[in-house]
């Protein structure tokens, strides 16, 4: 049996009636080619033609019009507080590591060494689970990307 396929991106807010959808965390929303098993059960190809970040709120539209839309799923993150989050932001930031941006806190994926060293700069750190969307890159550029790129 051949699978659905999408070889398309609608992005949020310009698209409406998804189908189903497809819960992914932020590595996995990072792809180019591959079958995903969306929340009911279904499963389609995603077969795009260069490797595309995806943000929640994204669909996958698949050649038969249907919309299968893109939900960031919960991941273990690290919560940052404290004063200087500017300051905190900018470690981060100079360690090229996504980090999700909010008035209050900041976000990032578990990493016992920037625990460690935000701990060292007096962050209130906590572990979490929640869906996890880091601001992207600078010009437009999509992703960061760490040293081993």
């Amino acid at each position: 049996m051949t699978l659905p396929a999408s070889r398309r991106i609608r992005h949020a807010g310009h698209w409406s009636g998804a189908a189903d959808h497809v819960s992914l965390d932020y590595d996995g929303r990072f792809l180019r080619r591959k079958v995903l098993h969306t929340d009911s059960g279904g499963r389609f190809l995603v077969d795009l033609g260069h490797t595309t970040s995806l943000d929640h709120g994204d669909a996958f539209e698949l050649e038969d019009g249907r919309l299968i839309g893109v939900i960031a799923a919960p991941e273990e993150l690290l919560e940052i507080t404290g004063d200087h989050l500017t300051r905190l932001a900018w470690h981060i930031g100079n360690r090229h590591k996504p980090c999700q941006i909010e008035a209050r806190r900041l976000l990032i994926q578990r990493d016992h060494v920037l625990h460690d060293m935000l701990a060292t700069l007096g962050a209130t750190l906590r572990e979490v689970s929640a869906p996890f969307t880091p601001e992207g890159g600078a010009y437009g550029m999509g992703r960061t990307h760490d040293h081993a790129h």
